[in-house]
């Protein structure tokens, strides 16, 4: 065993102990929040460059008004512009960067610049919206979450901050050559950007916020994760959509998850031909025809995930090629490396090093292809070989398919590998601390909300329902008192596929910190014709345009009433 190995499981043994000796104070009584109260702001945007100067370590770039519809929530793109949707209020538009330096490793500049949006009629929150990728580039801070969104943080009055995550790579993962960018991608760069953002928000508003949240999808649901055990003195609210538990572990798989499609591919250039269309939504049928009606409802969508993988199996259910592949079969070749990537990776002597997929119709959408046969090259090559390796590869000349078909054991050892200059593993300054033991946030009264698609091809539903058991123990049986996780079947990563996609998760989360009262249910549409937001070309021709669907808490699942309608929601319970 490498030496790597051997530390890295000894982090992961040393975790484990720390999450089950620490039951996390589930004795505290946790103290009820109380509701933001409203401010405004005159409205005179440009005055704020010189309202801001002069807070520590920061540079105000620019501050402008952008008048009321000026950016919009909802509808449609056509010929690049927005169509319909609901407008936003005036707001106050203000860029910076916080710790602008040139680096000592690779001579490039580096800052953690920002975006923030203020309402002129403020709810008294804050929202810090973490985002997707690899950051790197400072999108706009709306705080909107699911498919084609039709509210979001800046639309009901939060003021919004987003950033690049201390680099400007635009995607890129050059940065990883730097190892200061490289702790700021992970944790640091919400840590130097909190106390600016409240600063601002105080001389703007004459008030600190009397509620924070951090919300974001993807990397920004484990930013929003990592917020929550490393600086839950800030936050109140926590919504962590498809979050990145164990991230390097994650792109490993990924990686591996190539190797095992490119040995059944027809064209080694297209890792699709593996697995085609065709082919996958002959295996969604056929895992509808074993798992539909696990709910109650044979309507084309399956919520009852866990049943569901005791129904079906690929082996028996789906037919096997007899001849050439023609879309109605797999070869037996084929369903060994599909059974293995649902199964997730593991070491020879059994260690796992990712989690294991459920099988969902969802896989026919064109959001989980694009996670399992093109960004594991595209994208976790680079993240793997930049970020989480220490030291990172060379770029020069690098070979992204080389690298992704290095052996499994060499990967997954980067995870913890650390050098001199690189002394702090992936596997701690990407991941949460302690992620079971939250008593912090749940002792002064957060809340922390995720959802998950359960299709979800890159960060698998497992982990989260995973971590939502395991801290349900750790404490005492009380999570759900403060944590809840909400699948969304048949959704691909943070969007897409047949699902009831678009929903509103933020005001629950408020209302449960701000209110108490617990999400029990949250409404899900469909997106079809006629859509307020964009329309999902992926729903099912039978399926009405205006179908809703409750989203349950895990281990809840949505089961249909007898005689009711099953386009819906209040049709279903939870149970």
């Amino acid at each position: 065993m490498s030496h790597r190995n051997r530390a890295h499981r000894a982090v992961v043994a040393g975790t484990h102990m720390l999450a089950a000796l620490a039951l996390g104070g589930h004795g505290a009584a946790a103290q009820q929040l109380t509701r933001a109260q409203p401010g405004s702001f005159s409205g005179d945007c440009a005055s704020l460059v010189n309202t801001l100067a002069g807070i520590p370590g920061t540079t105000i770039t620019s501050a402008a008004l952008v008048a009321a519809g000026g950016v919009m929530v909802g509808g449609r793109q056509v010929d690049g512009q927005r169509v319909g949707g609901a407008p936003v209020a005036a707001h106050c538009q203000v860029l910076g960067t916080v710790n602008e330096r040139v680096s000592a490793v690779d001579g490039r500049a580096y800052g953690i610049d920002f975006e923030m949006r203020l309402p002129l009629q403020w709810n008294g929150r804050f929202f810090h919206q973490g985002n997707g990728g690899l950051d790197g580039v400072v999108v706009p801070a709306l705080a909107e979450f699911g498919g084609g969104p039709v509210t979001g943080g800046l639309h009901q009055g939060f003021a919004v901050l987003s950033s690049n995550a201390g680099n400007r790579d635009r995607g890129e993962a050059n940065f990883g050559a730097d190892p200061q960018a490289r702790l700021d991608y992970g944790y640091q760069a919400v840590g130097s950007l909190t106390p600016v953002a409240r600063d601002i928000i105080r001389r703007v508003y004459g008030r600190l916020p009397d509620r924070s949240y951090f919300g974001g999808c993807s990397n920004g649901g484990r930013h929003a994760l990592v917020a929550a055990t490393r600086y839950s003195q800030w936050y109140d609210g926590i919504l962590a959509g498809a979050p990145a538990f164990t991230l390097p572990a994650s792109s490993v798989a990924q990686l591996w998850g190539a190797q095992r499609y490119r040995s059944v591919a027809t064209d080694p250039n297209n890792l699709g031909t593996a697995f085609t269309p065709a082919e996958r939504q002959m295996v969604a049928r056929a895992i509808l025809n074993r798992c539909d009606a696990l709910d109650g409802a044979a309507d084309g969508m399956v919520q009852d995930t866990q049943a569901c993988q005791a129904a079906f199996d690929l082996r028996r259910d789906v037919p096997s090629c007899t001849g050439a592949r023609d879309g109605t079969c797999l070869t037996e070749a084929q369903k060994d490396v599909v059974a293995s990537i649902y199964a997730g990776p593991a070491l020879a002597d059994g260690q796992r090093v990712y989690s294991s997929f459920p099988f969902d119709p969802g896989l026919s959408a064109a959001n989980w292809a694009l996670w399992e046969f093109t960004l594991p090259e595209a994208r976790s090559s680079f993240s793997v070989g930049m970020i989480v390796s220490a030291p990172p590869e060379s770029m020069t000349g690098f070979d992204r398919r080389a690298f992704a078909m290095r052996p499994l054991e060499t990967l997954f050892s980067t995870v913890s590998s650390t050098t001199p200059l690189y002394p702090v593993p992936a596997m701690s300054f990407m991941n949460p601390v302690n992620p079971t033991d939250m008593s912090a946030l749940r002792n002064r009264g957060g809340r922390v909300l995720v959802f998950h698609g359960v299709s979800d091809a890159v960060f698998s539903v497992n982990t989260s329902t995973t971590w939502f058991r395991q801290l349900d123990a750790a404490q005492g049986g009380t999570a759900a008192q403060f944590a809840r996780v909400f699948p969304v079947p048949g959704m691909a990563h943070c969007a897409a596929g047949p699902a009831a996609d678009q929903f509103d998760m933020i005001t629950p989360l408020v209302r449960w910190v701000e209110e108490g009262i617990a999400p029990e249910r949250i409404i899900a549409s469909v997106r079809g014709a006629g859509n307020a937001g964009a329309v999902n070309a992926e729903l099912p021709a039978g399926w009405a345009p205006t179908r809703t669907r409750p989203l349950c808490p895990y281990p809840q699942v949505a089961r249909f009433t007898a005689g009711g309608d099953v386009e819906d929601a209040a049709s279903f319970v939870c149970r």
